[in-house]
């Protein structure tokens, strides 16, 4: 999930491996031992789903955090970001601060928790450079962490997978930044392949990556940015969880993942007269299910097909989650009247993002109602921009990554 206050949003800058280590030296005075990238991501079905041990099917975007770092002897690490503002924040590599509200927890974070699975990591300077809008729902805390990850992997030798970088950014954020998010993010930025969605079962983490040729079917995929930002640290993601957590408890079930679709009118009555509990189990049984459907549609070849699917999950989201906003609500309804084949809220909700499935040939038509729905509601204009699938976490050579084309 996106933290706010992150590395970027950079987005218009120069942004690429041989920039970032310009900006490394600027700042650091010597150069780094290399450049590292993760990408932001948007899930494009399974909201809420991941600590739920469920299905998630996201897909990582062009938009990337970049890492320029270099060991050091003296167990310090010093970190900076060219889109946070601020200047080098140092901290101890044996005791780092864990910085409530800043972005630097993220970073920090994952060194900790490398060095508390008893990984022989020293110190080090890194300088961050990021495209992933923060605040959107397009996961910019997980780019930042699995960048990281990935960076400190390589300079101390630790020969750690990509799924196990995704579970220490995912306990750096658990445990060390406070958010109870789960493995669904981490695990995208560092496993996605491009011009794939990746279906990922939570529970045993084993993925599959899906072909998702969007261009070859003629068929866009676009992000509506609403600009409403939102901290997930707030409480309300909290709560949700909390929630969930109680109604596996009282299904007698290890995880709402355990719950058939086909046993959900069961389970609804044995919960009871909890309106609260009973909506969030509703949504994560049938979310789950709306996975599995998308994948049988894209594994068919039937990319339109997911359509409804995406819209159906949109209104799960709205109305038993309670995770929308009116923002998201008017981009989704627009696209919708507009022509689009589906559309959905991603991400933590409460404002970010929405994905909208548009004919190829529509994108600029149900882009411009959206902006046009925004500025009649009094709303900031979106930012809307097509989703590439794209690769996930790798070491850069000195090409430019990231540039977000508008439709």
């Amino acid at each position: 999930m996106a933290a706010h206050g992150a590395a970027g949003p950079a987005t218009g800058r120069a942004h690429g491996a041989r920039h970032t280590a310009a900006e490394f030296t600027a700042v650091y005075g010597t150069a780094p031992a290399g450049t590292w990238a993760a990408p932001g991501r948007v899930n494009l079905i399974g909201e809420f789903t991941d600590y739920n041990d469920g299905f998630v099917m996201p897909l990582a975007l062009p938009h990337t955090t970049i890492a320029a770092a270099a060991p050091r002897p003296d167990g310090v690490l010093r970190l900076h970001s060219g889109g946070a503002g601020g200047g080098i924040v140092e901290l101890r590599t044996d005791a780092p601060s864990r910085a409530a509200g800043s972005w630097a927890a993220y970073p920090a974070g994952v060194l900790w928790a490398l060095r508390e699975a008893g990984l022989p990591v020293g110190g080090a300077d890194l300088h961050y450079d990021s495209t992933v809008p923060t605040g959107a729902g397009l996961s910019s805390s997980a780019a930042l962490e699995v960048a990281t990850a990935l960076a400190l992997n390589d300079l101390y030798g630790l020969g750690l997978a990509p799924q196990e970088l995704a579970r220490i950014a995912q306990r750096a954020e658990n445990a060390f930044v406070g958010v109870p998010c789960g493995i669904m993010d981490q695990t995208a930025a560092a496993c996605c392949t491009a011009g794939h969605a990746l279906f990922l079962d939570t529970r045993d983490l084993n993925y599959r990556h899906v072909p998702f040729d969007l261009a070859g079917e003629g068929l866009r995929l676009l992000v509506v940015d609403t600009r409403v930002r939102h901290e997930l640290a707030d409480g309300a993601y909290a709560e949700r969880r909390a929630g969930c957590e109680l109604g596996a408890r009282a299904l007698g079930v290890r995880t709402l993942r355990d719950v058939p679709y086909a046993q959900l009118p069961v389970a609804l009555d044995r919960l009871g007269h909890d309106p609260g509990v009973r909506s969030l189990v509703r949504h994560i049984v049938t979310e789950n299910h709306r996975v599995e459907q998308v994948v049988a549609r894209l594994d068919a070849g039937d990319i339109r097909g997911i359509g409804p699917l995406l819209t159906a999950g949109h209104a799960s989201l709205r109305d038993d989650f309670v995770v929308s906003c009116a923002e998201l609500d008017l981009a989704v309804d627009t696209a919708n009247a507009a022509g689009a084949l589906g559309a959905r809220m991603t991400g933590g909700g409460f404002g970010g993002s929405a994905v909208v499935l548009v004919e190829e040939s529509a994108a600029r038509p149900v882009a411009e109602a959206v902006t046009a729905a925004f500025a009649a509601a009094g709303h900031t204009a979106p930012r809307i921009f097509p989703a590439v699938p794209s690769a996930g976490a790798r070491r850069l050579a000195d090409e430019p990554t990231g540039t977000a084309a508008r439709t």
